[in-house]
């Protein structure tokens, strides 16, 4: 799993049949100049902080067959100072 910050939206108004909804973002991998584009299922903005799945894992998610994805955002990081 990877910590990474989106830097940007990546627009494809054209995509293959079968990819579930959501939406592509660039993300930096934090603490590294790496940069890649992780899918999207839950909304997550410009500037905030992410957990990456990546591999056969970040497919697997999604029920039926999987989609040809390879970087899959599963979670947004708090900031501890906002925490309850």
């Amino acid at each position: 799993m990877l910590h990474a910050v989106v830097t940007g939206n990546v627009w494809a108004t054209k995509r293959v049949e079968g990819l579930p909804h959501g939406a592509f973002l660039e993300v930096q991998i934090e603490g590294t100049d790496s940069r890649l584009i992780a899918f999207d299922v839950l909304g997550s903005g410009v500037g905030e902080r992410v957990l990456i799945a990546t591999g056969s894992v970040a497919a697997a998610w999604f029920p039926g067959k999987p989609p040809p994805i390879d970087a899959l955002i599963i979670g947004a990081i708090d900031d501890p100072a906002s925490a309850g």
